[in-house]
C-alpha cells in the first residue's frame, strides 16, 4: 500500500510541477513583452503565488519520496527567504522591476531544490551564501541612488580588476588546473566572478565619455590584458565571457557592425590558439566531436550528461528517482543535465525560456535608461548573464564543447551565485534610479511654477 502510494505521488508530481511550472513560464512571457501595465501587475501577482506553491511541491515530494523530514526544514528556509526577498523589495524599493525579481526568485529557489537533492551537505552552504547575498544585495540600489562618482572611476576600475585577476594568477589556488579561486581568512572565492562587474563599470566609464577609434583601441588593449592574464590562469570560460561582453558591449555602444566582424574573425583566432596550447582544450573539443569513442575516458562526463537527459523523458524520472551523481561536477559543471533527468524536457524548456525573460528583459530596460553609463551596465549584465547560460547549457547538451562554467542561480557554487545577485540588484538599482528621475522629472513638469514659469 505505502509503495503504491509513494508510486503516485512520484508520477502526480511530475506532471503538475510540470503544468505549474508552463503556467509560470507563460505568465513570464506576457510580462516581458505586455504594454498594459495592469496585466503585468496582475501577472507578477499570480507568479508570486505559483513559485511558493512549486516550491512546496518540489520539498514536499523530496520529503515524501526520501522520507527525510530534513528536507521540511529546507522547504520552510525556501518558503520564508523567497516570501520576504519578494515582500521586502517590493516595500523598501517600490520602483523595482518585480518582473525580473521574480524570476530571479523562481530561479534561485529551483537551485536551491536541486542542489538540495543532490547534496543535504552542500544544500546548506548553498543557503547560508544565498541569505548573505540578499543581505548585501538589499543595499545595493540604496547605494547605486545615492553614490555619484560611478563615472569618474574609470582608472580605478582598470586598475583594481587587473591587479585582483594578477594577484590569482600568482597566489591563487589550483582546482581542476586552472588558477581560479583565492582563499581569505577560510573563505574560499573566485575572483573573477566578482571582477567581470568592476569590468563592466570599467567599459561604460570609458564608452560613456569617449567612443573615437582612438579610445576603443585603448578599451581593446585593457580588455586584452584582462583576457590574457585569465588565459595564464587557465580559466578559459571567463576569457571568453570577457571577450563576448566586451564585443557586444562596443557594437551596442558605438553602432558599428564592423567591430563585430573583427570580433567574431579575432575570437575564431584565438579559439584555434588556445586548442593548439592548452591539453584541457584539446581534450573537451575531442569529447565534443566524437564522444561514444571516448565514453570511458575524455568525454565521459559529456556521454553521462547526455544519458541524463535523454533517459529524463519530456516530464523526468521525478524527484530522487534519477541518477545525477554518476555525472561529474554535476551539481556546478552539469546542473542542467540533472534538472533534465529528474524534473524533464519540459520543465527544462520552460526554465530556458524564464533566463531568455530575463535577459529580454535587461535589454528592454536598457532601452529605457537615458543615461549612457547605466545603460552600457545593464545591457552589459544582459550579455554576460545569457552567455554563461548558453555557454552551460549548450556545453550539457552537446551543442558546443564544454567550459567548466555554472549555471547562474542554479548551479552550486558562492561565488556564482553572489555575483549573479549582485548583478541583478545592480540592475534593479539602475532601474529604480531611473524611475525615479522619471518621477520627479515629470513632478516639475507639472507643478504651478513650471507652468506659470513656462
Amino acid at each position: 500500500m505505502q509503495i503504491a502510494l509513494k508510486f503516485y505521488v512520484i508520477e502526480l508530481s511530475r506532471y503538475i510541477i510540470a503544468f505549474l511550472m508552463f503556467i509560470y513560464t507563460t505568465l513570464s512571457v506576457v510580462s516581458v513583452f505586455s504594454k498594459k501595465k495592469k496585466l503585468v501587475s496582475v501577472c507578477t501577482s499570480i507568479q508570486s503565488g505559483l513559485l511558493l506553491v512549486l516550491m512546496f511541491l518540489c520539498f514536499l515530494d523530496l520529503t515524501f519520496v526520501s522520507g527525510q523530514e530534513e528536507y521540511l526544514y529546507l522547504f520552510a528556509f525556501i518558503t520564508l527567504f523567497l516570501f520576504f526577498m519578494i515582500t521586502i523589495v517590493t516595500i523598501i524599493y517600490d520602483k523595482s522591476d518585480r518582473i525580473l525579481l521574480n524570476n530571479m526568485c523562481l530561479l534561485s529557489g529551483i537551485g536551491l531544490c536541486i542542489v538540495s537533492r543532490l547534496s543535504f551537505s552542500k544544500a546548506f552552504r548553498q543557503y547560508i551564501i544565498t541569505l548573505v547575498s540578499f543581505a548585501i544585495c538589499l543595499a545595493i540600489p540604496f547605494f547605486i541612488d545615492r553614490f555619484k562618482y560611478f563615472k569618474q572611476l574609470l582608472w580605478v576600475y582598470a586598475g583594481v580588476g587587473l591587479v585582483v585577476l594578477s594577484m590569482v594568477l600568482f597566489t591563487g589556488s589550483k582546482v581542476n588546473g586552472a588558477n581560479i579561486t583565492y582563499t581569505l581568512k577560510g573563505i574560499t572565492f573566485q575572483p573573477s566572478e566578482f571582477v567581470k562587474i568592476i569590468y563592466l563599470f570599467f567599459l561604460a566609464a570609458l564608452l560613456y565619455k569617449y567612443n573615437s577609434f582612438k579610445w576603443i583601441v585603448v578599451s581593446a588593449l585593457i580588455t586584452g590584458a584582462y583576457v590574457i592574464v585569465l588565459v595564464f590562469s587557465r580559466d578559459l570560460g571567463s576569457a571568453l565571457i570577457f571577450f563576448v561582453a566586451y564585443v557586444m558591449v562596443i557594437v551596442m555602444a558605438t553602432h558599428n557592425y564592423l567591430y563585430l566582424l573583427s570580433g567574431i574573425f579575432g575570437g575564431a583566432i584565438a579559439c584555434i590558439v588556445a586548442y593548439n596550447l592548452f591539453d584541457h582544450v584539446k581534450v573537451r573539443v575531442v569529447a565534443f566531436l566524437d564522444p561514444w569513442n571516448y565514453i570511458d575516458d575524455q568525454a565521459y562526463q559529456i556521454t553521462q550528461s547526455l544519458f541524463a537527459i535523454s533517459s529524463g523523458g519530456w516530464f523526468g524520472g521525478g524527484l530522487m528517482q534519477g541518477r545525477p551523481s554518476d555525472i561529474p561536477f554535476v551539481n556546478q559543471d552539469l546542473i542542467f543535465s540533472a534538472v533534465c533527468e529528474e524534473f524533464g524536457l519540459f520543465f527544462a524548456i520552460c526554465l530556458l525560456i524564464i533566463c531568455m525573460c530575463c535577459f529580454c528583459r535587461m535589454m528592454m530596460l536598457s532601452y529605457m535608461i537615458a543615461d549612457k553609463f547605466y545603460q552600457i551596465i545593464v545591457y552589459g549584465i544582459g550579455v554576460m548573464y545569457i552567455f554563461q547560460v548558453f555557454l552551460t547549457v549548450g556545453g550539457g547538451i552537446k551543442f558546443i564543447p564544454l567550459t567548466g562554467l555554472t549555471l547562474p542561480f542554479i548551479s552550486y557554487g558562492g561565488s556564482s551565485v553572489m555575483t549573479t545577485y549582485i548583478m541583478f540588484y545592480i540592475v534593479q538599482g539602475i532601474v529604480i534610479k531611473s524611475r525615479n528621475y522619471e518621477s520627479v522629472h515629470d513632478e516639475r513638469k507639472t507643478s504651478p511654477d513650471t507652468k506659470i514659469s513656462q
